[in-house]
């Protein structure tokens, strides 16, 4: 090999290597900027369908809690929609029997605090971006729903 190539070869590795990736930002390597949390309460909750977080985009997701208090059966379903595509639709009830009331590796955690209070968290190991929109609603089939609030942890 010439050494003109094998330097020009040398410069651009070392350039891949050490200068670009520098150049390269990641929006996640400093954290998610301008986080803020937004709270939704549907309170008493009869049954039906009830929106309690719509945010625009663009943005960033990276938590949920959605508490519920009272009813009878624990089929309320949680529904979480980023950009018009279903993320997360499972009841209270479900979360209970699949074994979702411990650490696992899926993204769904249900809390059962005291008397007939029940937290289901929604985390990810990474943040999900959304372009459009982000919908968190809930869906009451049962009755004697006191109250249900939900919190969402976001970037802007």
């Amino acid at each position: 090999m010439n050494f003109r190539l094998f330097t020009k070869i040398s410069f651009l590795a070392l350039l891949l290597m050490f200068v670009l990736p520098g150049c390269v930002v990641n929006t996640f390597t400093k954290g998610v900027p301008n986080p803020e949390r937004t709270q939704g309460l549907k309170a008493p909750a009869p049954q039906g369908e009830h929106e309690l977080i719509a945010l625009e985009g663009p943005g960033t997701f990276l938590s949920a809690s959605i508490t519920k208090q009272g009813g009878g059966n624990d089929l309320t379903f949680v529904i979480l929609d980023i950009d018009g595509r279903n993320v997360v639709n499972l009841s209270i009830a479900a979360a209970k029997n699949v074994g979702l009331t411990q650490n696992n590796p899926y993204i769904l955690d249900l809390v059962k605090s005291s008397g007939d209070i029940k937290t289901l968290t929604i985390g990810l190991p990474s943040p999900l971006y959304f372009e459009r929109e982000l919908k968190l609603r809930v869906n009451v089939q049962e009755a004697g729903v006191v109250q249900i609030v939900a919190n969402v942890i976001h970037g802007k």
